[in-house]
């Protein structure tokens, strides 16, 4: 019975990121080749995000968010921004699984009066994540509520135990992974800045 629960958030999700990305792009007047070369995301995966044939990587819908000035969050807004809202504690999708059962949720993104997402992980031994770069003055902010991870900020690598807080600028290359024996739960904040981001600059 949950796993279909899962299965029907995760649809909905999905619908929700195309109706939302399709809305955007044709709101600035853009055609899927100039929001393939803003964002470096293919024409092709785009035209199967915004048909809701797919479900897009974290990495994928940073870059088409980035592209937009918005946050990840805005994507999977079925219905307009509320002033006050109490998000529950089932209500966020599944954005990423890793091979041993871990899993990451954006549990609330704001575009006003800034960019910020707020994201729960949990990483069993041995996943990791390759989080690539986001758009220029990005930072990220983990608390490790339980476990350890390591996060690699371009080649340095950073051990981060629980109850620590690690704080780094997110515009380049990332990854994070669990090399201890437990599970890893992270709570994350990433903040960007306002404003559309085209990676051909």
């Amino acid at each position: 019975m949950k796993e279909n629960i899962l299965t029907d958030r995760e649809r909905d999700a999905q619908v929700a990121i195309a109706r939302q990305v399709k809305g955007l792009r044709q709101g600035r007047r853009w055609s899927l080749d100039e929001l393939a070369s803003r964002s470096g995301v293919s024409k092709g995966m785009l035209v199967q995000i915004e048909g809701a044939r797919t479900n897009p990587s974290i990495g994928t819908l940073c870059r088409i968010a980035e592209s937009f000035g918005v946050n990840v969050g805005l994507l999977l807004e079925a219905e307009p921004e509320v002033v006050v809202r109490v998000v529950g504690a089932d209500e966020p999708p599944v954005l990423w699984r890793g091979p041993g059962g871990g899993t990451g949720r954006l549990l609330r993104g704001v575009n006003d009066p800034a960019f910020v997402e707020v994201w729960e992980w949990r990483m069993a031994p041995g996943e990791e994540h390759d989080s690539g770069d986001h758009a220029p003055r990005t930072r990220e902010i983990i608390h490790v509520d339980a476990g350890s991870i390591t996060v690699q900020v371009g080649e340095t690598d950073y051990p981060v135990a629980t109850r620590e807080t690690i704080d780094f600028p997110a515009d380049r290359p990332h990854r994070y992974r669990n090399s201890g024996a437990v599970e890893a739960v992270l709570t994350m904040v990433v903040v960007m800045p306002p404003g559309e981001h085209d990676r051909r600059a």
